[in-house]
Formats: C-alpha cells, structure tokens, sequence
C-alpha cells in the first residue's frame, strides 16, 4: 500500500508538471494548423495517396478528409486527428459495397493511422522533460526512423493483401527517396563514436524542431494568422490535456507500482530474460518490453508503463529511451479499429488486425534496432 500511496503521488506530480511544456508544444501546433500546415501536408502526399486509395474516386471527399487525418497526425495534432479520421471512415463507407465488411480502403486508412507516423512527439518529449532527460529530443530522430519502418510495413503488408500497384513511379519515387534519407542518416549516425552521436542527434533533432516552430511562425505571418491568439487557444487545450491525463497515469502507475512492490514484476521479467537467454536475445530490452506489449491495447497502458521504466532506470538510460520509442513508433492499434470501425457499425474486418499488428512489430523490431545504433547500452 505504500508503493500505491507514493506512485499516486508521484503520478499526479508529473501530470501537473507535464502542462507547461505540452501548452507550449499544443500552442506551436495550433498556429501552424491555423496557419494551414496541415493543408500544405496534405498537398505533398496527395499523388502517393491516390495509387494506394485507387477505389477512392480523387474528386470524393474521403480522400480530402483522409489526407487531412493523416497530415494532422504526422504533426501531432491529435485532436483535430480523430474527427477527421471519423469523417473519412464514414465517407468511405457511403462507398462501400458491404456495409457490414471493411472495405480495401477502409483498412489501409486504419493501417496508416495504427502505423502511427508522426513527425514531432510531443508528448513523449513532454514526459522526458518532466522526468529529467538531459536532452527530451534526443529520440525525435529514433522514432521518427521507428515509425516510418512500421508505416512502410504496414503498407507493404496491405497491399499484399490487397493487390494494389506499387510499381508505379510515385510510390516508388516516395520508397527509395524516403529509404535513402533514413538508411544514408542511420548509416552516418553508425560511424559516429557514442559521444559524438549523442551530440550529433541532439543537434540535428534541436535544429529540426526550431526550424519547424520558425517555419509555423512565418507562415502564419504571411497567411495573416494572429500567432499570439492561436497558441493561447493550442495551450489551453495543453492545459486541459494535462489535466484530463491524472486519473488514467494514477490508475495505471498505482497499479504497476502494486505488481511491482509484489514480486510479481521480478518473476515476470526473470521468465523472460531466462526465454531470450535461450534465443541469444539481448537482456537489455527486457525492461523497456512491458511497454511494447501495451501499446496495441492501450495507450494509457503503455504511456504508464514508459513512465515507469523512465523512473526504474532513468530518462536517459537505455530502457528508459527504449519504452519512449515503443510509446512512439505505433499506436493503440485495437482501440483504433474498435472505434473507426464500430463508428460506421463493420463487424467483418477481414485483414485489418493482422495489418495492423504487423507494422506494430515491424515499429517494435526497428525501435529496437535504431536504439542499439544511437543509444547503445553501456557496459
């Protein structure tokens, strides 16, 4: 009962820290939405959109609402997010044939939105700063590569299933450019020594971020956006984000902290780390496990769980960078398809969940690959 009693009090003292950095961050994002970042998004991906959507007529407006999903999640505008990826799901079921059956298009949206491809984790960013981390952003370039093997994953994936043309020159114009970015910086960061890539990484990934909130700022200049007004309006929604957050990070923390004052967390780690001895698999990524095993279920889960291990073994230890990129590389895949597909009322999803948990894994393998490349383990 005292680990539940001190957790409690530990939960709620991170939420409440967590407000000034996520208004900040929602602010920044509120201008470049009203600013029409989202909009320009939507344009740049637009052709590749068409050749993996070709029963979505161009002109329909599920592809605009799709593209606008999609856009607002790379930018981690979640609110504006989910309506949007409502609308397009229902829009694209006025075009389904089987009204009780997800259609082609209807699952690769789940999958892209499962895949979880976004640009700027905010809120992972949020908790690292909150608990400590040297640097918060030195995983925004990890999970940004993380994400984008899942996404690709899962697109490959479904259109195996699907049948759909990829060899065309969009998408393998998109492939190789997008492939030869990540792989050429992955490979640059591998000749680095530990020292300079952590200073190299956390350079790069600042530069990024303050070009982007630079960026928000002359756009909204020049489309005539009052900055001051939209980020008071996008920190406000922080404020309430923060708030709204205590009684899941308490309920998940409280209970974590209970199995772990048990034993039954040692137990549980132990038959694990005995199983990945068998298959010669690192023990290293064992603490940071719990996290990836969450987050296809439940977000709140898993954003306990990546709080836990920061606290267990430091925000800027392996495990703890470890769980941030699992928090960040895929997103609650069941929940997405319980409420895209139970708002249009399909209960035959057909391949949505294999889909969806394959570029779960993909993201899981890659995070854990790119970990050992940017943040190997000491000793």
């Amino acid at each position: 009962m005292q680990s539940v009693f001190s957790m409690s009090k530990t939960a709620f003292e991170i939420a409440i820290g967590l407000t000034g950095i996520l208004a900040f961050w929602l602010g920044i994002m509120k201008i470049g939405e009203k600013a029409g970042a989202v909009q320009m998004l939507a344009k740049l991906v637009s052709p590749l959109m068409k050749r993996l959507f070709p029963s979505v007529p161009a002109n329909h407006p599920a592809m605009g609402s799709m593209l606008m999903n999609i856009s607002a999640n790379m930018l981690g505008l979640d609110n504006a997010a989910t309506p949007l990826g409502l609308k397009a799901m229902k829009e694209l079921q006025d075009i389904n044939p089987n009204k009780d059956t997800a259609s082609d298009a209807q699952i690769l949206f789940l999958v892209l939105n499962a895949s979880g491809l976004t640009l700027i984790p905010v809120s992972i960013m949020t908790y690292r700063a909150k608990l400590g981390a040297a640097n918060p952003a030195d995983i925004f370039l990890p999970i940004l590569f993380a994400t984008f093997f899942s996404t690709v994953a899962g697109i490959l994936v479904t259109s195996f299933f699907q049948k759909i043309e990829i060899k065309n020159m969009v998408f393998i114009s998109w492939f190789v450019g997008l492939c030869a970015a990540v792989f050429g910086t992955l490979w640059y960061f591998s000749t680095l020594s530990a020292e300079a890539m952590g200073v190299a990484s956390a350079f790069l990934g600042g530069i990024v971020l303050f070009a982007i909130v630079i960026f928000f700022l002359v756009l909204a200049a020049v489309k005539k956006v009052m900055p001051f007004d939209a980020f008071v309006e996008g920190a406000k929604d922080g404020f309430s984000t923060a708030v709204t957050v205590i009684p899941y990070l308490i309920a998940i923390l409280a209970g974590i902290a209970a199995f772990r004052a048990s034993g039954a967390m040692d137990i549980l780690m132990s038959g694990v780390v005995v199983a990945f001895d068998l298959f010669g698999i690192p023990a290293d990524i064992v603490p940071s496990l719990p996290t990836a095993i969450m987050k296809p279920l439940s977000g709140s889960g898993a954003r306990g769980m990546m709080v836990d291990a920061m606290q267990q073994y430091g925000a800027d230890s392996f495990a703890g960078r470890l769980s941030c990129m699992f928090q960040g590389t895929t997103d609650t895949t069941f929940y997405i398809i319980a409420v895209y597909f139970g708002s249009v009322a399909i209960r035959k999803t057909r391949h949505a969940v294999f889909c969806g948990l394959a570029a779960d894994l993909a993201g899981v393998i890659a995070a854990i690959s790119i970990a050992y490349i940017f943040f190997p383990p000491v000793g």
